[in-house]
């Protein structure tokens, strides 16, 4: 279930990313709004398999 940023918090978002990214999930980082508004696509490179 996504949250806004003002509920979870900033910390607590960059550590769920980390957990996620070290069970092999794939997770969206974005930019800022007020920027490009863009996001990447991040993910550990010793998970992926051909």
């Amino acid at each position: 279930m996504a949250r806004r940023l003002e509920e979870v918090g900033s910390i607590a978002l960059v550590e769920r990313a980390i957990a996620e990214i070290r069970r092999g999930r794939m997770v969206i980082l974005t930019d800022d709004t007020d920027r490009e508004n863009e996001g990447d696509l991040v993910m550990a490179a010793e998970k992926v398999t051909p």
